[in-house]
């Protein structure tokens, strides 16, 4: 049985690149479909965010001399081309899957409102929510939790390359440990990365858990769904 009725996934553009330096790795791809098809044969109502860092970041392009606005706007249309290929990968594999977007851009995504992606969750559909907020000067974090907040997900699941949260970069800090739960109060005290602020504030502030697992090892998707105590749960 999944311990969710109704779950956000937050995926990370960087991973879609898999082995690749840029863009999308359809291996990776695959395997993220296939989890995430593991997930809804279990009658899971899965809504979807991904963010767009495999082909442009808003503020690495605003560092090297674009318009901040226009790299963040290039940025939500990276999200809208990732969407569109896990859709079109979820799809492959016999899975209903929409893609929603917070820019009007009929007939590449439905228009989001709350109403319609709770719908299409109700009638069995993956639901991809992108574009972000729709707004310059927010992250994909922030999308992610304004869309579990307003979809009313049960939790949201932050895939990432880590297994959870550490009291440092375990890449870099070969003593780092490892927290099997934390709350938002000492992630903000401790100064953790878990999210940007503003993201992790509105979870807070709406008491939307979160759940910070590595989605990049085949299964653990359904791991996590399933109850087992892998990655970090992050509460009030």
């Amino acid at each position: 049985m999944a311990q969710y009725k109704r779950i956000l996934l937050k995926l990370s553009g960087e991973s879609l690149m898999g082995g690749k330096q840029y863009g999308i790795d359809e291996v990776r791809l695959n395997e993220y479909a296939t989890q995430i098809k593991e997930i809804a044969e279990m009658g899971v109502q899965i809504g979807i965010v991904i963010g767009g860092g495999n082909i442009f970041r808003g503020l690495s392009g605003a560092s090297k001399g674009f318009d901040r606005v226009k790299g963040d706007q290039m940025g939500m249309l990276a999200t809208v081309i990732n969407s569109l290929a896990l859709s079109s990968a979820l799809v492959a594999q016999d899975v209903k899957a929409k893609v929603l977007t917070a820019i009007r851009m009929e007939p590449i995504g439905e228009f989001y409102n709350k109403w319609r992606a709770i719908e299409l969750l109700e009638q069995g559909n993956v639901v991809i929510m992108s574009g972000g907020t729709g707004n310059p000067f927010f992250t994909t974090d922030t999308g992610s939790s304004l869309r579990g907040i307003e979809i009313e997900a049960d939790v949201m699941l932050k895939g990432t390359r880590v297994d959870g949260i550490y009291t440092a970069d375990p890449e870099k800090d070969p003593t780092a440990t490892k927290f099997s739960d934390i709350t938002y109060d000492e992630i903000y005290t401790r100064g953790l990365k878990v999210m940007d602020l503003t993201a992790t504030t509105m979870c807070k502030e709406n008491n939307l858990p979160i759940i910070v697992f590595d989605m990049d090892t085949n299964g653990n998707l359904k791991k996590v769904m399933s109850g087992e105590n892998i990655g970090t749960l992050v509460h009030n």
